[in-house]
């Protein structure tokens, strides 16, 4: 892998730094850029929210001459990213049954004519004879696979096109391929590297915690009312809610709008042209909340989501950890709640076994499914942090004691008062069957259960038998569970789990070592994560909402999702910043250089004009929200954008000078900035030719970089300014030349 200071990579941090006005790079988006522009495949796994994106889409703005297929699997998802990057002037496009004639054929022209760097397909697009053809006659170099995690049987969302692809390296063999996802375990990792034909990749994969967001796991009592309280949290801010089914979808809908909520349904079982709707308005916000089924939410990329709410458990960890993660994809606060019923795992069962009679499934598929639903009744159960579950799930390490954004380490529930008899109630249970049944089964017993599982052992003759008769199935499970989670109990792994007991077990059993469980039906008041705590501070929140309402006209203005015209992240440091001028704004997270020119002076006025009304000042840095990218790469310095912009339209040294009221010093030392970093293609607008000649000549009789020894050879005919750009711009190919004189 090439270094990062090498000048194709020091121009795509400029790149970036201009279009979208990011100035430091998140955690492995360097190396997945690296990949792509040494031609290597790649597989990269960011968790939601990670910048993927951005991963394929600068290097392919780099490339003027090539342009980049980017698979996607929805239209709506690739209209979004279309759209967000047409708002930052890239010129990316796609092809789908959406577009008119005629706009099919003015696509095809740009393609033709080398005019497009990004083409968004879905994988049945790419199998067609004529565009396979078509794409052979742009000479394609890379593929970039969106959601590639739907190519593998082991994935969450497993779509049977988008195994077609396989056969996709056949007919490109000279191409790149660089598969892009949020979730996937290792096993799912590898089966995309070999369904997609990787060659050599670069496999990158994220760290899967997302500590912005505040897990809670709730039993589910009254939902209406339940979620009614969630909602009263979240007032104006935009939300999804997840049902198990259509009807819940259909019924919990009507009871929100019987409340005064405006909420929108979402399932596939609604006509298509309405789930478009729906779709459209949350995009363009003219909705703030929708309630859906698990068919709602890939092919949306609304960056501000504060809230994703689960009226029940979803199928598997994997599906929840990309449900809930489509809250907070800003990086900013958000709550991700789960609603959680006994009978839920139940429920899902019995759907997938009635899904595996109707399809013609692989063996191994209902037990593997059916393994996938306990491990995430157990995740609504279990007693250990949320995010350290989910982090291991996905095999990584979770190294901090107290995550201070869930509900068990913001210790928002009460103490259980019998606790240590509730324990050693289980652990003789445990211990009187012989530790040869599994948790079902202990839990039937201490229930006190007369069924065809406890009689056909005679384990009503145990001395445990209805021991917990005045409790629930569902606390008793949550206590089992509890007492695995803290180590004090074990569970074998397979099929069938079997209990076991350990050494602290036998502690408990001997009164040796206390042990506290949580009440399962009772919680304390909501506490603030950790991201909560800080997420406001040293923003003002009038400008912040004035800010949004321009945001939305503006965007309605354009046709285009309020997202693409600022993020929420964006709108905060502006509103903490304030800037006074085009280089402060500049400065501001997501302000690039297409958007400054676009938004700038509107932005500008309306800020100018909040602070004189009411007496703030402006210009504040210090105020800055943190950043919370920790690959810190910072492209250009943070006064250079200014020049940059005139020294990409040629204007001479003393020009700016005078358009920036700065010493010639000043000036020359940003073009070598500039130089450096953008590599234009001649400096002739700024040094005389016969100049250029004359110091490089120089330099490679000296054998030396330096500029006096340069400037007293030349008999000082040329100014040190001339032979500094000069050195600047020639600097490899005369270094090289003084290694080999030295």
């Amino acid at each position: 892998m090439q270094d990062s200071s090498s000048a194709p990579f020091a121009q795509l941090l400029s790149l970036i730094d201009r279009t979208w006005g990011f100035r430091a790079l998140r955690p492995l988006q360097e190396q997945a850029m690296q990949a792509v522009l040494a031609r290597r495949d790649s597989l990269v796994v960011m968790p939601t929210g990670g910048g993927k994106s951005l991963c394929f889409q600068a290097p392919a703005l780099l490339r003027e001459d090539e342009t980049t297929i980017v698979i996607s699997p929805l239209i709506a998802l690739m209209k979004d990213q279309v759209d967000s990057l047409r708002a930052a002037n890239v010129p990316a496009r796609f092809v789908n049954s959406s577009l008119t004639p005629d706009l099919r054929l003015t696509t095809f022209e740009e393609l033709k004519a080398r005019k497009v760097r990004l083409l968004y397909a879905s994988p049945e697009r790419l199998m067609v004879p004529a565009f396979q053809t078509f794409l052979h006659t742009l000479g394609v170099k890379t593929f970039a696979i969106d959601e590639a995690h739907c190519i593998s049987h082991w994935g969450h969302d497993f779509r049977p096109e988008y195994r077609q692809l396989a056969s996709v390296r056949a007919m490109y063999p000279e191409a790149t391929f660089h598969g892009y996802t949020a979730t996937a375990t290792e096993q799912v990792r590898a089966d995309i590297v070999a369904q997609l034909g990787l060659r050599n990749p670069e496999l990158l994969v994220g760290n899967f915690d997302r500590p912005n967001l505040c897990y809670r796991v709730i039993q589910r009592v009254n939902l209406l009312e339940q979620v009614l309280e969630i909602l009263r949290r979240h007032k104006g801010e935009a939300g999804i809610i997840y049902c198990i089914r259509r009807a819940d979808v259909d019924e919990l809908t009507a009871a929100l709008k019987e409340n005064g909520i405006a909420a929108q349904p979402y399932h596939a079982g609604m006509p298509p042209e309405s789930r478009k709707k729906t779709q459209e308005e949350f995009r363009s916000e003219k909705c703030d909340l929708i309630v859906a089924t698990v068919a709602f939410g890939m092919g949306i990329d609304r960056s501000n989501v504060r809230y994703v709410l689960h009226a029940g458990m979803p199928k598997t960890i994997e599906h929840y950890q990309q449900e809930a993660g489509r809250a907070g994809r800003d990086g900013l606060e958000a709550e991700c709640v789960l609603l959680f019923g006994g009978r839920d795992p139940v429920t899902w069962e019995k759907i997938i076994e009635k899904s595996a009679e109707s399809a013609d499934v692989a063996p191994d598929f209902l037990p593997n499914a059916i393994a996938h639903i306990q491990e995430m009744a157990r995740y609504c159960r279990g007693s250990k942090c949320r995010h350290r579950v989910l982090v291991e799930h996905f095999g990584q390490r979770f190294e901090s004691p107290n995550c201070r954004a869930c509900d068990l380490c913001l210790d928002e529930f009460d103490e259980e008062p019998q606790s240590q008899e509730i324990a050693r109630k289980i652990l003789s249970c445990v211990a009187r069957v012989k530790e040869g049944f599994g948790v079902g089964q202990v839990v039937r017993i201490l229930m006190g259960e007369m069924d065809e599982k406890v009689t056909k052992y005679r384990h009503e003759q145990l001395s445990t038998f209805g021991l917990l008769k005045q409790n629930n199935v569902g606390q008793i499970r949550d206590w089992t569970y509890q007492l695995i989670d803290q180590g004090m109990l074990d569970q074998t792994e397979g099929e069938y789990p079997i209990l076991k007991l350990n050494a602290l077990s036998w502690q408990i059993l001997r009164n040796e070592r206390q042990v506290t469980l949580r009440k399962t039906d009772a919680r304390k008041k909501t506490k603030k994560s950790r991201a909560e705590e800080t997420s406001w501070e040293g923003i003002d929140r009038d400008l912040f909402e004035r800010l949004r309402e321009w945001r939305k006209a503006a965007a309605d203005m354009k046709d285009l999702p309020a997202y693409a015209v600022f993020g929420d992240r964006t709108l905060r440091e502006l509103a903490a910043v304030r800037p006074s001028n085009e280089e402060s704004l500049r400065r501001i997270h997501g302000v690039g250089e297409s958007k400054s020119q676009t938004y700038g002076s509107e932005v500008l006025e309306i800020i100018a004009s909040e602070c004189r009304d009411r007496g703030l000042s402006l210009d504040n840095f210090e105020a800055a929200p943190p950043r919370t990218e920790t690959a810190e790469i910072k492209p250009v310095s943070d006064r250079a954008h200014l020049y940059f912009s005139h020294f990409r339209k040629r204007a001479t040294l003393e020009q700016v000078m005078q358009r920036t009221s700065r010493a010639m010093s000043t000036v020359v030392k940003y073009l070598c900035e500039f130089i450096e970093s953008e590599r234009p293609a001649s400096i002739d607008d700024w040094v005389p030719k016969d100049h250029q000649t004359r110091v490089m000549a120089s330099a490679r009789k000296l054998g030396s970089l330096f500029f006096k020894p340069i400037f007293e050879d030349l008999s000082e005919q040329v100014s040190y300014d001339s032979i500094r750009i000069t050195v600047a711009y020639f600097r490899a190919d005369l270094e090289n030349s003084v290694q080999q004189t030295s």
